[in-house]
């Protein structure tokens, strides 16, 4: 039996185990004891991800479509298909009508060229991926008032954190290794833990105070917050002095978020309101964490502003065990939006309106004019496509067919392309409307570095070779930038790292050398002699000083009334993953949540006469879903919850596709249902 350390497909976590091999096929998994974030432990989904690497679903064929019927191919003969559909779209009709989907699931090293060929071999910006629909406002947010989109703090530093503030982040289900940090803490050391969620979550009965504001007051609770504090002259004044601008406009602002002004609009007791606010200000090491509750909003961006406004207000941040730290969905969702997976950004967030930026990159790329319009989110490019102006999609990794707002509108969208091109390693509703679908190797099947959400940078080892069949994404792809005229001649990852190197200042000094000897990397690490960073704006702020913004609450786009009178809101549950694609081929994760589920409050079941089981029907704007009922208290009255994993029964049928005017991120957490008995 062999055993190869690799970094587990899931969640931003970032654990790491090793793959237990025998005649070509994985048979298990060990933990890695030594591995600093998952030190021998590992949740549920770790323990069984060796199971779709073997699973008889797997893509083995390239297939392409041929008169309307789908069938398979050589890989010759898909390449071609796909190369020259793109390079006729391009030369017809301009670049710009191509649409690039980057992944949070493949390595820095695939996300890197995929968007460089996008760029350079299509000459376009329309490269997004999923950080659109998850943390593009955290991206956007923290940039604007830090001048770094990223987790500031390490997951290490939580096991000495005083106080956290948990807000929007169900961390025992969606990043729990990350969670056992927080129990540890609260169970062992006496930590407090203030938490800051309309349901009642497992982290609640551990919580010190349980805010349970409305759905989207999340401005105007932190307002609140931040009225109380400097009222009360908790404030850290001689940070905000030294370090920090606009602190006068923010506090004008929060003048009137009085308690019981906050009261009326987030439906929380001004006395919970001032004790939470006290016991947040009373230590340097308060560390505020999360997730997609606080971004998923049409003010996502101005939800992380207010909380970097806290966070600076009352100097936890630059400092051990504070800061502001957003846990990040995906595996390499961090990795994907560093390499450039974002329409306005090259690898380390250099900006493509940039000339200098661009004349960097055309050097270091061999390329004459790189393209200097901003590109398209993925939500823009699925309204562009309806529009007729994108013709052709290649998509990495991706299932917008599943995971987009409103999923109706991209139904729309996919079977009006000219070509739609699909890279991935299982069949997904996507793929149904491809054109060519190309069978990559999973994680296991090739090496890589993957960034987790405390900016660690990690090499995941092969463990096995491709399945028969398939090839590694980044050889695809160098595959079909080679057949549009523009070769990337790479004959291993680390050849793409070392390119990485020279065009990502904070990647500069990760190299596979260093990656071998130690647990990864967290940038920014700006040379080879560099340790890497592992809590950030220690002295200083990557924009030089703090930038407070003055932020007003806006209500919802979309609140209930007599028509539609609930709020239906969405999240990840603990054994599943995102749209199902892998999880769902798990045994054990499937047997143990194999069906959708409406949770509802006791009393609108009461009124609604439905109990456990029962099937209802429950209906927007948009669409409607016959879902059974969980009836639980952990829903507030008035909202019901449901997830995502379930193409039978997609959820997203159902969902907003307003968006965040800054980030362009759909504000999945709240729309407005009705429900009846089926």
């Amino acid at each position: 039996m062999a055993q190869k350390l690799v970094v587990c497909p899931y969640c931003g976590c970032g654990c790491s185990f090793y793959l237990v091999t025998k005649n070509g096929r994985a048979t298990g998994i060990v933990p890695s004891n030594n591995h600093p974030v998952s030190r021998g432990a590992l949740c549920i989904k770790g323990w069984n991800s060796f199971e779709i690497i073997n699973h008889p679903d797997r893509l083995d064929t390239p297939m392409v479509r041929d008169h309307g019927i789908i069938r398979p191919a050589l890989w010759e003969e898909a390449l071609d298909m796909a190369a020259n559909g793109l390079m006729s779209i391009k030369n017809r009709y301009g670049g710009d009508a191509i649409g690039f989907f980057a992944s949070a699931k493949v390595s820095n090293e695939e996300n890197y060229i995929f968007a460089k060929m996008a760029r350079a071999a299509f000459n376009t910006n329309n490269v997004d991926h999923c950080a659109r629909l998850c943390h593009s406002s955290t991206v956007a947010g923290m940039a604007a008032s830090f001048g770094s989109g990223a987790m500031t703090n390490s997951i290490d530093e939580f096991e000495d954190a005083s106080v956290f503030m948990v807000i929007g982040s169900n961390t025992t289900s969606n990043h729990p290794l990350i969670s056992s940090r927080i129990i540890n803490a609260v169970k062992q050391r006496g930590a407090k833990l203030i938490l800051c969620d309309p349901r009642c979550i497992d982290l609640a009965p551990l919580s010190s105070i349980h805010i349970r504001h409305k759905i989207g007051s999340d401005v105007a609770l932190i307002n609140g917050f931040m009225n109380i504090i400097i009222n009360k002259g908790l404030e850290d004044k001689t940070f905000i002095e030294e370090r920090t601008e606009n602190f006068e406009k923010m506090a004008e602002v929060v003048k009137k978020y009085t308690p019981d002004y906050v009261s009326g609009i987030t439906g929380v007791e001004p006395e919970l309101l001032v004790k939470a606010a006290e016991l947040y200000a009373s230590t340097k090491r308060s560390m505020i964490v999360y997730a997609m509750g606080i971004t998923q909003h049409i003010t996502g961006t101005d939800n992380v502003k207010s909380c970097a406004n806290l966070a600076m207000l009352t100097g936890n941040i630059g400092t051990p065990s504070s800061g502001v730290n957003p846990l990040r969905g995906q595996n390499n969702v961090q990795g994907a939006c560093d390499m450039g997976g974002l329409p306005s950004v090259y690898s380390g967030y250099q900006p493509a309106a940039d000339l200098f930026v661009r004349n960097k990159f055309e050097k270091l790329w061999g390329v004459d004019k790189l393209p200097e319009k901003k590109g398209l989110t993925v939500i823009e490019m699925g309204h562009e496509i309806e529009k007729g102006n994108i013709k052709a999609l290649y998509i990495m990794g991706e299932n917008p067919f599943i995971s987009d707002p409103d999923a109706k509108h991209m139904h729309r969208a996919l079977k009006k392309l000219e070509l739609l091109i699909v890279q991935d390693i299982f069949p997904t509703p996507t793929s149904e409307f491809a054109h060519v679908i190309l069978p990559a190797a999973c994680f296991a099947e090739k090496s890589g570095t993957y960034t987790n959400t405390e900016r660690r940078v990690q090499l995941s080892h092969q463990a096995l070779p491709p399945l028969k069949g398939t090839l590694p994404d980044w050889k695809i792809i160098c595959e079909i930038s080679k057949r549009a005229g523009f070769p990337m001649d790479y004959n291993d990852p680390s050849e793409i790292m070392d390119e990485i190197n020279i065009a990502t200042p904070s990647y500069a000094g990760i190299t596979y050398e260093r990656l071998e000897q130690g647990w990864g990397i967290p940038w920014p690490c700006p040379s080879k002699e560099h340790p890497g960073t592992k809590f950030l704006h220690k002295d200083k702020f990557t924009r030089g000083r703090g930038l407070f913004h003055a932020i007003e609450y806006i209500p919802p786009a979309e609140l209930p009334d007599a028509e539609y009178p609930f709020t239906l809101t969405t999240g990840r549950i603990r054994p599943h993953f995102h749209t199902g694609t892998m999880t769902r081929r798990t045994a054990i994760l499937d047997r143990e949540a194999p069906n959708p589920f409406l949770d509802i409050n006791p009393e609108d079941a009461k009124s609604l006469r439905v109990r456990t089981g029962d099937k209802i029907i429950v209906e927007s704007r948009r669409g409607s879903l016959k879902l059974p009922v969980n009836v639980t208290s952990n829903v507030p009255k008035g909202v019901v919850f449901s997830t995502f994993h379930f193409k039978e029964k997609n959820i997203n049928d159902l969902t907003l596709c307003a968006v965040d005017p800054v980030a362009g991120i759909p504000e999945y957490k709240n729309c407005a249902v009705s429900i009846r008995r089926s």
